[in-house]
């Protein structure tokens, strides 16, 4: 259509860069950069859809999602008198982000996102006609929460923060006195915060991370089974949250979606049976054997990376060889993807989010491929890989 523009909320947005990067990988190369599991769906999820499509009718649900998925999943939030009214079921965690910003997001507002996080934050503020302001998770921490500087960045204007724990792109997640801080830091403000849990389930360390929900009443919490029960492709989210903002948020949720796939939450039932906890455990037991493999793999490189607590990324560090876009691309001729930490925001730069969502074997072939590229930009430097 010649002259088009795209209405204004949509024009400087672009494809993330970690889709640009998959777009343009040469054939065989090896995928360390999308953070999608390529694990199976548990059988028991499938089956339970093979039934829900042979036996039964598939037609609309209610807008908010099936009664007995609302139950289970507001089960998971005991420690907030557990309500289904308060769970909007969502075509995947990414629409419920949608949801959450532009329902409580009004023009100018402004919204503090962590810098390093997930790229669609400020993009999905600015859409909602929102101002992203970034707090810091400084890279000379390994990206732990700075709470004095997140104090600072708190203003009267702040309409909402966006909490993500654990991390995308940095594994890391948040302890009990970081999310304690920041909770005190939002006593007396208006703020409401909006915290990214999909990562929550896939956890290393002994037992699940504290959520900020914990510690602040008026949080909005986004989760779903993507990650934890290889179900991307499913696009099965929810939202939780206090009921003011999700009795607006599923007016806009009827309009947008009508309802998450029937099939699909019918089949995310079985997450809460015994065979799906069973196959959770298993998932995270395989996630942790390839994180410690790939770190082991990066240290004989004499690569340093960030141990991540959980999700399934680990933030190298290559500020020695050049900028974090120049040396994804140079990564990316030699067979590898990866994805630039700039992408996530400034305190990403220096650094390669490297996805462990592949066997032990791609791994290791993989990080063989980084070393012999990154000879090629500092070739004095012995690599041992």
């Amino acid at each position: 259509m010649s002259g088009f523009q795209p209405a204004r909320r949509l024009r400087g947005i672009e494809k993330s860069a970690i889709r640009q990067f998959f777009d343009r990988a040469p054939a065989g190369s090896i995928n360390l950069g999308l953070g999608e599991p390529d694990l199976p769906t548990p059988d028991v999820v499938r089956q339970a859809a093979a039934h829900a499509v042979l036996h039964e009718q598939n037609g609309y649900t209610m807008h908010a999602g099936l009664p007995a998925l609302r139950e289970r999943i507001a089960n998971e939030y005991r420690h907030q008198q557990p309500d289904p009214d308060r769970v909007i079921v969502t075509a995947g965690s990414q629409e419920a982000l949608y949801l959450a910003l532009t329902t409580i997001v009004d023009e100018g507002d402004e919204v503090l996102i962590p810098d390093p996080g997930f790229v669609a934050y400020p993009t999905i503020v600015r859409m909602a006609g929102g101002r992203p302001e970034f707090y810091h998770m400084p890279a000379s921490r390994d990206f732990a929460l700075d709470v004095d500087d997140f104090q600072k960045r708190i203003s009267e204007r702040t309409k909402a923060v966006v909490c993500i724990s654990p991390s995308n792109p940095t594994g890391r997640a948040l302890t009990a006195d970081e999310l304690r801080g920041m909770a005190q830091a939002l006593e007396g403000s208006n703020a409401i915060v909006i915290s990214d849990e999909i990562y929550r389930e896939l956890y290393f360390g002994g037992s699940r991370p504290p959520s900020i929900a914990d510690y602040y009443a008026d949080t909005v919490v986004i989760a779903g089974l993507s990650k934890s029960m290889s179900m991307t492709g499913w696009r099965l989210g929810w939202l939780y949250g206090p009921q003011a903002v999700v009795r607006s948020a599923l007016v806009l949720h009827g309009y947008v979606t009508t309802c998450a796939s029937a099939i699909s939450q019918k089949a995310g039932l079985a997450a809460w049976t015994a065979e799906g906890e069973a196959s959770l455990k298993t998932l995270r037991h395989t996630f942790y054997e390839r994180r410690q493999l790939l770190l082991s793999l990066l240290g004989a490189a004499g690569l340093r990376a960030v141990a991540p607590d959980g999700a399934f990324y680990t933030m190298v560090d290559v500020t020695a060889y050049g900028s974090s876009m120049a040396v994804a691309e140079a990564l990316l001729e030699g067979g590898v993807i990866t994805v630039p930490g700039s992408a996530f925001g400034s305190e990403g730069e220096g650094f390669l989010r490297v996805s462990f969502c592949a066997d032990l074997g791609a791994l290791t072939e993989g990080v063989r491929r980084i070393g012999a590229a990154l000879a090629t930009l500092k070739p004095r430097q012995e690599l041992t890989v």
